[in-house]
């Protein structure tokens, strides 16, 4: 990409993203800009106000990519007049046929939009965070733009439909955190690459390079058992026992398990950390005991944000949860009114306002000691995007002026502080905050027991193809437990075994909540094919994008094409006919890394072969 000064453009060799505005507080400046060159780039400067906007450009290089870096800052401002968001908009986004829309926590999903699209009013598609890439109608691959750093702002993108295409808006939100007058962004990459999925992990290493912390990546895999997705909340010591000594059984015959996770229901509410239900006489410390013994890292689930109005901690402590802005009551994060109670009493779950020294406190020592005096090793965070939610628009904390990201990693920085090195999966977790600190990243819905639906295999279909690039770079990815059981669902066994192999081939984190003294001889051989030697080995999508927004170029319709690397016999290749009807057809060598492969095959089948 170039810089344009004379149009004002950023000038690459597929598209030209011109008619950049600034935006403040959401608002156009429509003054004229001054644009000159400086030392090691160019800066516009719009007068606003009695102050000024200024966007700083250069040239940089991303992972041997030569492209452009900006910023935008905002100075003239009175200090004491609050600032909601800060950025520009990019009228024209060239000839794009498609753009990437980046969910901002886990649950929030990422795909792939057509301009078209914008029209339907579809608001998920008009809305993204943290970056996009912009994939040009002529040529191959495309243009990434994303902020380098996530641990300060919040970063939103906006999309709307312009003439000839679509306008692109990407925005620091400011939350009010005080200034000086000169309010300043982080940087942003902005660059093109030759080749889809590639281009987004350069972005991905450009944030690794940029985060004050490296990333916690490994190469040995995250894998073992979880007990949601077969005992959800009906769980005991007795029947956690029982599950023990499956999985005990299955890596003595040497499957390479590592974690074994109790997940949500042994407390009684939420918030209420420290207690424990009475189907867990022992308390919770022996039980890991016997989890270390059974030689598996021993895990627990906890959703530290979360704190139940029927909880004890709420009676005890109202004044320690997040308060809304216009009245003198909490926020509420969900509700749950009718026959449904998430197995607990609470009908509100409210937010932890971490800034209150006491609530910090407590919190603090609820992750100090089940480290340290029960012994948990594996920390499962859920409902995290509950302490990034919510703004000064609507959210008052006991301390002001800090963005909702600053408040967010306060208590992210606590539980790694307290948890030691530990290992930590966040879920339901922004994306890119936590780099540094987390291990392993959910990137996408519960699972379900159904093809389609709201809890299903379509998110997993959805993000994992669009979030896998990050991968071993930033965190392990976690598409969540597959499901082995031969019964119990609505799934077929093509489903279950293709879902399982989209799942497991990806390379990050493998996790089963099935009684593995229970399944069958087949579905543990598939286990155990997918366990492989333990190694967390990434793979690759090189369809990724190819069919949006245009006629399909290789006439391999919904056909998902994955390729694993660097196993010790040689390459796998994948293919998985997601769609609902036969597919049938030649899938060329550009495609499969090797020679082209002839294939028929059924709706949700897939064909695995060595490249």
């Amino acid at each position: 990409m170039q810089f344009d000064a004379d149009a004002l453009a950023f000038q690459g060799s597929t598209l030209c993203l011109s008619d950049i505005v600034p935006l403040i507080d959401g608002a156009a400046v429509r003054t004229a800009p001054v644009v000159r060159q400086e030392a090691g780039g160019w800066a516009a400067e719009w007068p606003a106000g009695n102050g000024r906007f200024r966007l700083e450009v250069e040239g940089r290089d991303f992972d041997g990519t030569a492209g452009l870096a900006f910023r935008f800052a905002l100075d003239g401002l009175p200090p004491d007049q609050p600032l909601s968001a800060l950025g520009i908009e990019i009228g024209h986004a060239g000839s794009a046929r498609a753009f990437l829309r980046t969910g901002y926590h886990s649950w929030d999903g990422s795909f792939y939009v057509a301009p078209e699209r914008l029209a339907s009013g579809d608001e998920k598609a008009r809305t993204g965070y943290a970056m996009t890439q912009l994939l040009p109608r002529e040529g191959e691959g495309g243009v990434v733009l994303g902020a380098l750093r996530h641990d300060r702002f919040q970063h939103r993108f906006g999309f709307r439909p312009a003439t000839d295409g679509f306008a692109v808006v990407t925005e620091a939100l400011w939350d009010h955190a005080p200034h000086d007058g000169n309010a300043v962004s982080e940087w942003f990459a902005l660059f093109e690459h030759a080749a889809v999925e590639e281009g987004l992990r350069a972005w991905a290493r450009a944030v690794a390079e940029a985060s004050p912390l490296p990333p916690r990546v490994s190469d040995e895999r995250i894998t073992g058992w979880c007990s949601w997705y077969n005992l959800y909340a009906a769980i005991t010591e007795e029947n956690l026992l029982d599950h023990l000594e499956g999985a005990r059984r299955a890596k003595a015959e040497g499957l390479p398990l590592r974690v074994f996770q109790i997940d949500d229901g042994f407390t009684p509410e939420m918030g209420d950390w420290l207690e424990v239900k009475p189907q867990f006489p022992r308390g919770m410390a022996p039980l890991l005991a016997d989890i270390a013994a059974a030689g598996f890292v021993p895990g627990l689930w906890i959703a530290p944000f979360l704190v139940g109005n029927r909880s004890r901690l709420y009676r005890d402590h109202p004044d320690w949860v997040v308060r809304q802005r216009d009245r003198d009551a909490p926020v509420v994060y969900s509700k749950f009114y009718g026959e449904f109670r998430w197995h607990k009493r609470s009908e509100e779950y409210y937010v932890l306002d971490v800034t209150h020294p006491a609530a910090e406190a407590y919190i603090r020592g609820v992750f100090r000691t089940w480290a340290r005096d029960w012994g948990c090793r594996y920390f499962k965070t859920d409902f995290m995007n509950a302490g990034s939610e919510f703004g000064p628009d609507c959210a008052r904390w006991h301390r002001d002026g800090l963005t909702r990201i600053e408040v967010w990693m306060r208590m992210a920085r606590l539980i790694r502080g307290e948890i030691g090195d530990a290992l930590w999966l966040g879920c339901g977790s922004p994306i890119f905050a936590p780099v540094g600190l987390v291990d392993a990243m959910r990137i996408g819905r519960d699972i379900g027991v159904s093809w389609s639906g709201h809890q299903s295999a379509e998110s997993l279909l959805r993000d994992q193809t669009t979030r896998s690039f990050a991968n071993g770079i930033l965190w392990q990815a976690d598409p969540d437990c597959i499901l082995l059981r031969d019964r119990f669902h609505e799934l077929s066994d093509t489903e279950v075994e293709s879902l399982a192999l989209f799942a497991g081939l990806a390379g990050g984190v493998l996790m089963t909540s099935d009684h593995l003294g229970e399944i069958s001889s087949a579905r543990m051989a598939l286990l155990r094919r997918l366990l492989g030697d333990g190694r967390a080995r990434p793979c690759d999508f090189p369809r990724l994008g190819a069919a949006v927004g245009r006629p399909d170029p290789d006439g391999l319709g919904d056909l998902i094409v994955q390729r694993v690397r660097g196993l010790p016999d040689g390459d796998l290749v994948s293919l998985f006919n997601a769609s609902d009807r036969p597919f049938e057809g030649t899938v060329p060598a550009s495609v499969t890394g090797g020679a082209a492969r002839t294939v028929s095959l059924h709706p949700h089948e897939t064909l695995v072969f060595r490249s």
